[in-house]
């Protein structure tokens, strides 16, 4: 029992516990920002990186210290395990990116828990203040360079609609009222959804915001729509 108190009053475990919850902290308010926008990595799987890469940058600079010392012919690159850990955390960022048809989410998402990753083991080599500033350009970036991208970008207009109809539905019916409202249809594809319902994803490349608004609503009031979402 002394000997863990000993262990755990150590200077060098309080200044592994205060980075490891400084990595918390920093990781868990970019993975805030990502479950605020339901993306499918949030707050825990965003700590869980952070933290954990801290953890692996610890171990790197002190986990062996006892070997080193005690034998002089042992030799240890301290950045060899931070190197696996940025190569290593592609899969789980791969994991996030959702391809839909012509529709690619969770990149953004891929990129955070990448960069939550190198935090981790900037906090774990004790470069605070980097590690902050980094965060925080990040949370910016986050929060506001979408409306500024989305200005400049060509499909800044385009609109992915999911539209949930019943077996009774025509597709002709669905696909008259954007020929009323004279929308090109870009991609068109149909799925088998719940008893015998089908799902249609309609994405059309250009659409003014009034006229959204109107289609949404007349869309919505046909018979046997039961669902209309924007993708």
């Amino acid at each position: 029992m002394q000997l863990a108190m000993d262990y755990l009053f150590k200077s060098e475990f309080i200044l592994m516990a205060i980075r490891i919850f400084i990595a918390l902290l920093l990781s868990g308010l970019i993975g805030f920002e990502r479950e605020l926008k339901n993306q499918s990595a949030g707050f825990r799987t965003h700590i869980l990186v952070g933290v954990s890469s801290c953890l692996m940058m610890l171990l790197s600079l002190y986990g062996f210290e006892d070997y080193i010392e005690r034998y002089e012919n042992v030799r240890f690159d301290p950045a060899r395990i931070p190197s696996y850990v940025i190569s290593g955390i592609g899969f789980l960022g791969a994991g996030t990116i959702i391809v839909n048809g012509m529709t690619i989410r969770g990149l953004t998402t891929a990129a955070s828990i990448w960069a939550v990753a190198g935090i981790g083991l900037v906090v774990g080599a004790g470069m605070y203040g980097e590690a902050i500033l980094t965060t925080v350009v990040i949370l910016l970036s986050l929060m506001f360079l979408s409306n500024f991208e989305r200005y400049f970008r060509k499909d800044r207009n385009k609109l992915s609609l999911q539209i949930v109809i019943g077996s009774k539905m025509s597709l002709e019916n669905i696909l008259k009222v954007f020929e009323d409202y004279s929308l090109k249809i870009d991609n068109l594809r149909i799925e088998n959804a719940v008893d015998m319902d089908r799902s249609v994803l309609i994405v059309i490349n250009s659409i003014k915001k009034s006229d959204k608004y109107q289609l949404y609503d007349q869309i919505s009031r046909m018979d046997y729509v039961k669902q209309v979402n924007e993708r």
